[in-house]
């Protein structure tokens, strides 16, 4: 079983993903969150500094690319392969509605025809590992079969299939009966991303689609860092616990030290905390306090409460 970190974007940045590899090694591959090649087909430092192998050693990262324009990726996955990348992503998954409003994303997914095209000028002019990460349209599910069907056209290393629609964003159920007619009717290897949280969940999920090898996990792995690792590993609650606290006071002190000023670093760590909070149950009120801390010695003591309570 091949296990990925999906990406998602303020969160996952390389200085994440290299401490949570420390941590939490064995996952086959991290996914950077999205550049988004603008009109001059240039790339903002920030987000290539990301992707800069130095800042990337030791884990297969695979960047992905936002755009509906096949002249865009092309020229930035050209110069993604220069800096050594073999693979690269297309992003035909993101619901968030500033993209969707450009037909970027899942945004596409409402026109087939213009899917089509896209791949069409990306597996014609470049000689890259391409993979494609999408959800199953923009409102109905039977959108899906037409999308499968054009899918299939293409050599891809991997179609990522993300069982929701655009309209559903993280909300209801995935919609597991598309993904089980991918794996009767795709031409490529599939991957399955979207409500794994657990090692339930994975079991439940190899157990009605025992062929399928490859799975994707994000808000699960936000949530608990150290579920797959465990998974793999077969380490106790107390290991586990014990890591996300060394991840946590690692991943703090780096941002302590990267970045300038307390409001930066409180920012960043309460976005990871919205999500990892849920590792921890019963402590409502001390995520409140770090919520409301204004200052690192406020936030460092309701963390220590948080951990002292586990």
């Amino acid at each position: 079983m091949k296990y990925y970190f999906a990406p998602l974007e303020g969160i996952t940045n390389y200085i994440f993903r290299k401490i949570h590899s420390i941590y939490f090694p064995g996952l086959d591959k991290y996914f950077a969150p999205f550049i988004s090649p603008n009109q001059s087909k240039k790339v903002m430092t920030k987000e290539m500094r990301d992707l800069l192998p130095e800042n990337n050693e030791g884990i297969y990262l695979v960047p992905q690319i936002l755009t509906a324009s096949g002249g865009d990726f092309v020229a930035t996955a050209r110069k993604l392969s220069s800096l050594g990348y073999e693979e690269v992503n297309l992003n035909l998954g993101c619901p968030s509605g500033t993209v969707v409003a450009k037909n970027k994303g899942s945004g596409l997914l409402a026109f087939p025809e213009a899917v089509e095209r896209l791949l069409d000028e990306i597996f014609s002019r470049l000689d890259m590992k391409i993979s494609v990460k999408t959800r199953l349209g923009m409102t109905e599910g039977d959108e899906f079969y037409r999308l499968l069907e054009i899918y299939n056209q293409y050599p891809m290393e991997e179609l990522i299939i993300h069982p929701r629609v655009r309209e559903d964003f993280y909300k209801n159920n995935p919609r597991t009966e598309y993904f089980e007619y991918a794996v009767l009717e795709s031409k490529n290897p599939l991957c399955y991303n979207g409500n794994l949280y657990t090692k339930e969940d994975i079991e439940k999920l190899r157990k009605r689609f025992p062929d399928v090898e490859r799975l994707m996990c994000g808000r699960g792995l936000l949530t608990d860092p150290g579920f797959i690792w465990q998974i793999q590993n077969g380490g106790s609650e107390v290991q586990v616990c014990q890591r996300i606290m060394d991840f946590h006071n690692t991943l703090y002190q780096a941002y302590r030290e990267y970045m300038s000023g307390e409001r930066n670093v409180l920012f960043k760590m309460k976005e990871i905390w919205f999500y990892m909070i849920s590792y921890f149950p019963g402590n409502e009120k001390a995520m409140k306090k770090i919520k409301k801390a204004q200052r690192l010695a406020d936030y460092e003591a309701a963390v220590r409460e948080v951990f002292s309570f586990k």
